[in-house]
């Protein structure tokens, strides 16, 4: 019975490969990106943020293996549709002006992807930094939760 189900729980994980969604990888053209306060708050966004709210994600080997694959571009969809600085100044929906909030309060980046990304992870005078960078670069609306 244990071979049986092992062999369809396989059977499914393989199955599972060919649905398409989470396999398309690309990345648009950057249209324009806006004016950082500084070349820190730039870096520290592509170091922790970019992955998600860019046109220059950088997708791991394991972006290709369902159902990883899915949760990553739900990710990179959602994150792009939020704050996408890849179309800075065309993008009608940009809540760019949350950023620090949602930094502040531990909101991003996710703890899932800090997992997967260490790089992301930030001491806290990084965060203090980048915050105070965040806020000069886009101000600061309050976050309604």
């Amino acid at each position: 019975m244990k071979y049986k189900i092992l062999g369809i729980v396989i059977l499914s994980l393989v199955a599972i490969q060919f649905i398409p969604y989470g396999k398309d990888h690309k990345n648009p053209p950057v249209v324009s990106e806006p004016e950082w306060n500084s070349p820190a708050t730039r870096a520290m966004f592509y170091r922790v943020c970019a992955n998600c709210h860019s046109n220059e994600t950088k997708w791991p080997w394991y972006s290709r293996v369902a159902p990883v694959s899915w949760m990553i571009q739900h990710d990179v969809d959602e994150g792009r549709e939020h704050m996408n600085l890849s179309l800075w100044g065309v993008q009608t929906k940009n809540h760019a002006d949350e950023a620090a909030g949602e930094i502040r309060e531990g909101e991003m980046p996710p703890m899932t992807y800090v997992l997967g990304h260490p790089e992301a992870k930030m001491t806290e005078q990084e965060k203090k930094d980048f915050i105070a960078g965040l806020v000069a670069t886009f101000g600061e609306k309050k976050i309604d939760h």
